[in-house]
């Protein structure tokens, strides 16, 4: 089991142009590439996770489900915007399943507490699973009755549309590569 502890970076520079701002990966993503986006409370970790996956071709983090157009990240923190922090996946399903990126999903976090994992506690935090075709739908939804089959408390997670992504703050991408630390409430087990 592996456990990252949530940290912060003071030095950390905030965005200040809308250029600064676009969603990654413009148009369709890497060829031949699908993408998935979750969320599964501090996104760091989360995409550590995904990024450690054969067949993940490209991974950010940012935010997601919320109301407030462009949010910073000091933003989706005072719980104002409804954002969730997620990470977006491109992969390849010729490599791995959709079905693959959900296991790994369910294992790395606790989709049976709300606005939580560990210390970390907030809307941002949420468990969610944001779909980007029917397809993915019918498959997460099955996937989370499943899942259900082997948890005692009900699930939590949110299976929802996919709703515009709007990539984080650069010092966020990669946090765990550039910083060399571990700092997000995750277990895999």
């Amino acid at each position: 089991m592996r456990i990252f502890h949530r940290a912060t970076d003071p030095t950390s520079p905030t965005r200040s142009t809308a250029s600064s701002l676009a969603p990654p990966f413009a148009g369709d993503g890497p060829i031949g590439s699908e993408r998935a986006t979750f969320a599964a409370g501090c996104f760091w970790g989360i995409e550590a996770l995904f990024r450690e996956i054969e067949g993940v071709t490209q991974t950010s983090v940012g935010y997601t489900g919320g109301v407030t157009p462009v949010p910073t990240y000091e933003q989706v923190c005072a719980h104002t915007t409804g954002h969730a922090e997620a990470v977006e996946v491109w992969f390849d399903p010729a490599q791995v399943s959709y079905e693959r990126l959900l296991a790994r999903f369910w294992a790395a976090h606790n989709p049976t507490t709300r606005n939580r994992q560990g210390l970390d506690i907030g809307n941002q935090y949420r468990s969610a699973i944001f779909t980007h075709s029917p397809g993915q739908e019918v498959i997460a939804k099955t996937s989370l009755e499943r899942e259900q089959t082997h948890r005692r408390k009900r699930i939590v997670t949110e299976v929802v549309p996919a709703s515009a992504f709007y990539r984080a703050e650069e010092y966020h991408q990669r946090y765990f590569e550039k910083t060399g630390r571990g700092s997000c409430a995750l277990s895999v087990r």
